[in-house]
């Protein structure tokens, strides 16, 4: 298995309700190595060309709405097979759906709000990590 990136964010309503330092623990515990992790709070242009691949489907405006609520904590992460441990983690996007002991399942209220994003392929993972981080800067930490 190849080194993977993949990009999670905890999403306003994860902020809101402080869970940050429980997600984070989980994804370290789970292996993953933080390469990158600030707090921002999004535009909603900058939101909009993050989740612009969901142009037009109906949830698209209330997507970028929900992201510019609140600041987001963008983290990139870097381990084998990346992409798709991740996505076990986190759990199905609809919380009611997802697994027991996964992130959306203990703390999602809803499938819109969800606490958690996770790229979907290791292709958007490495274009989803640079939407927010710059090589320099993930070089910099692993000198650290």
């Amino acid at each position: 298995m190849a080194i993977e990136r993949t990009l999670a964010i905890l999403k306003p309503d994860c902020v809101r309700k402080n869970l940050q330092g429980e997600v984070i623990a989980r994804i370290q515990k789970a292996g993953f190595t933080v390469l990158g992790m600030k707090m921002v709070r999004l535009s909603p242009t900058a939101a909009g060309a993050f989740y612009a691949v969901h142009k037009g489907r109906p949830f698209y405006d209330s997507l970028v709405e929900f992201m510019c609520s609140g600041p987001v904590v963008p983290i990139a992460l870097e381990k084998e097979n990346a992409v798709a441990d991740y996505r076990t983690l986190i759990g199905s996007t609809d919380p009611k759906d997802a697994a027991p002991g996964t992130i959306r399942k203990d703390f999602a209220d809803n499938k819109g709000e969800n606490c958690v994003h996770g790229s979907d392929s290791a292709e958007n993972g490495k274009i989803e990590v640079a939407f927010f981080f710059s090589e320099k800067e993930i070089a910099e930490n692993r000198r650290g």
